[in-house]
């Protein structure tokens, strides 16, 4: 009997394994057509953005700041953070006074916090707003940011986002069509299955901040909210450029002699002036910068061997005088001058003074040897100096040394920051090998001087039109001798042109010329002692010359008069104006 019904059994099993299979089948396709329907439906749910927790968040750029205004309309305050972020250096806050600063290219405002009365350009000006502290954040008032450097403000009526605007920004536009009756959803995300943070009607404005994939766009609503929408429900309308609401100004020109170089020259002055009817012809000269100006103390009190008679000699050859002020290269002193607004002001209004008494052209500002934490500090020194000096018609330079990791001579001077702000940038590129350099060598080799050069214009952005390239007229005579423990002992001596010529003349030397160094060279013995000179001379001042050219410079700074031979100015006026 087993054997009869065994295959009978195994049909049975065979037919009803077949039909379990279909059935699972059948019910994974509709789950799979469940899940795909389920995966690609929109979402229908709505979604409160996160800057709507409290009223008036900031947005900026297509971005939500994570910072809220106080107050409302043209009253309304913004954290000095957002103001940091919009103006970067056109915003300070020293917490010490209280004092807050704004600095444009033409203007400087100074006021503090709970007050309306303020300075602009050292004028009396009344603020309609104040600065307030609230909850230990500082709010700034919109109002002198739109004045002074036309930020834009929209604040939306139905939702109180507000949406800052630079000027010059450009805005793009889309329009949600009006045949659309039911609008099209404002979506957390670049697809359906993102929730939904507005209803946009037919004809609604919207402002494109970025297209992505898959088709959709961000945009920013009507009402100021953040969110996505599809590229095929709207159509782009024109765009628009936000416009600025500042007076329009003439700018100012520092350099008024259209098509020539300028040809400066230093002129020291450690304690009396020179003679000038012993100074001679300076043929191509046009502008001469003598050291009168020397910072004094913390307070910024200025003390100046300025004299009136050298002043109109320059005038009546047509020079220029641009005062240098310097630091004395004194860091503690310079940094408690610069750390206030009121020590900077103090300094600024003594050297407007000075110029507008002894009639100068410009300032030339040489502060060396300063502590890296005061770079800031000089920023926004030379920021609040510049407008108040060109309202006086005033050209504004600075100094800076080639860049090296040195702290106190390299590392404090931001570059870029300050040519952003100067009239003109003197490059100091002299002392390769300084006065007690371990090793012998030039002041300014040609590769040194001209890789110096390209790194602040290529890496800083100083623009070759306000780049100065500072010559040597002095060179070095450099002694080596055993130092009687198998090494060798390294000095130098400083030497003017017309001091080699005679030693070269004297020891009946023979220099040749070094393709190293792009200069003359000449050494010789005495005794045990080695001596070794790289010569400034007509050839290397026209290789440097021709360097502004190569790189179209605004010109040369020579250090300094009374060290050249009579040649050099020849040299120097033919290679720069030719």
């Amino acid at each position: 009997m087993n054997n009869e019904f065994a295959p009978r059994g195994r049909r049975s099993g065979r037919r009803y394994g077949r039909w379990l299979f279909i059935m699972l089948l059948f019910f994974a396709a509709a789950g799979g057509t469940i899940w795909w329907k389920i995966a690609h439906s929109a979402n229908t749910s709505y979604v409160v953005p996160p800057y709507a927790a409290q009223p008036n968040p900031i947005l900026f750029r297509g971005e939500w700041t994570e910072q809220y205004a106080r107050g409302d309309k043209e009253g309304l305050l913004i954290p000095i953070t957002i103001a940091s972020r919009l103006l970067g250096d056109g915003v300070r806050y020293e917490e010490k006074t209280e004092s807050l600063i704004l600095t444009t290219d033409t203007k400087v405002m100074h006021f503090k916090t709970d007050e309306l009365d303020a300075t602009l350009n050292r004028e009396p000006f009344t603020l309609r707003f104040a600065a307030k502290k609230l909850d230990d954040v500082l709010y700034l008032p919109v109002a002198p940011l739109t004045e002074l450097f036309g930020i834009q403000v929209k604040i939306a009526e139905t939702s109180g986002i507000v949406t800052l605007y630079e000027p010059g920004e450009e805005v793009r536009h889309a329009k949600v069509p009006v045949k659309k009756e039911k609008g099209i959803k404002l979506r957390e995300g670049p697809d359906k299955s993102y929730p939904i943070v507005e209803d946009l009607a037919g004809g609604t404005d919207v402002r494109i901040m970025e297209e992505t994939e898959g088709g959709w766009y961000k945009v920013q609503s009507e009402s100021g909210h953040l969110g996505y929408i599809a590229k095929d429900g709207v159509e782009v309308a024109e765009s628009e450029t936000i416009p600025s609401e500042i007076a329009d100004e003439e700018p100012f020109i520092a350099w008024k002699s259209e098509g020539r170089k300028i040809n400066l020259t230093w002129e020291a002055v450690y304690s009396a002036n020179p003679d000038t009817a012993k100074i001679g012809e300076l043929p191509g000269v046009n502008v001469v910068s003598p050291t009168w100006f020397e910072l004094v103390d913390g307070e910024g009190n200025i003390r100046s061997n300025a004299d009136a008679s050298y002043v109109k000699w320059a005038h009546s050859k047509g020079i220029q005088v641009w005062g240098l002020f310097s630091n004395a290269f004194e860091p503690e002193r310079t940094h408690e001058a610069l750390s206030s607004y009121e020590s900077r002001l103090t300094m600024i209004k003594q050297m407007l003074a000075y110029a507008k008494t002894f009639k100068l052209q410009g300032v030339n500002i040489d502060f060396e040897n300063v502590y890296t934490k005061d770079k800031d500090n000089l920023v926004q020194f030379v920021r609040e100096m510049t407008p108040l000096m060109h309202e006086q018609n005033l050209v504004v330079s600075i100094d800076v040394t080639g860049k090296s990791n040195s702290e106190m001579w390299s590392a404090f001077l931001d570059r870029k920051r300050l040519g952003a702000s100067v009239d003109f940038m003197m490059l100091m590129a002299y002392d390769e090998h300084w006065a007690s350099s371990p090793v012998a060598g030039s002041v300014s080799s040609l590769p040194w001087t001209e890789n110096s050069l390209r790194r602040i214009l290529e890496e800083d952005g100083v623009p070759p039109s306000k780049f100065i390239l500072g010559v040597p007229l002095y060179t070095r005579i450099w002694t080596e001798e055993p130092n009687g423990e198998g090494g060798i002992k390294v000095s130098s001596k400083t030497m003017s042109m017309n001091a080699v010529n005679k030693l070269i003349e004297e020891k009946k030397l023979k220099p040749v010329f070094s393709e190293e160094t792009g200069q003359h060279y000449v050494e010789f013995k005495e005794g045990e002692a080695v001596k070794k000179i790289w010569i400034e001379d007509a050839t290397s001042m026209k290789a440097r010359a021709e360097l502004v050219g190569k790189y179209d410079l605004a010109g040369v700074a020579s250090w300094r008069r009374g060290f050249e031979t009579a040649d050099i100015w020849d040299v120097l006026d033919e290679m720069l104006q030719k």
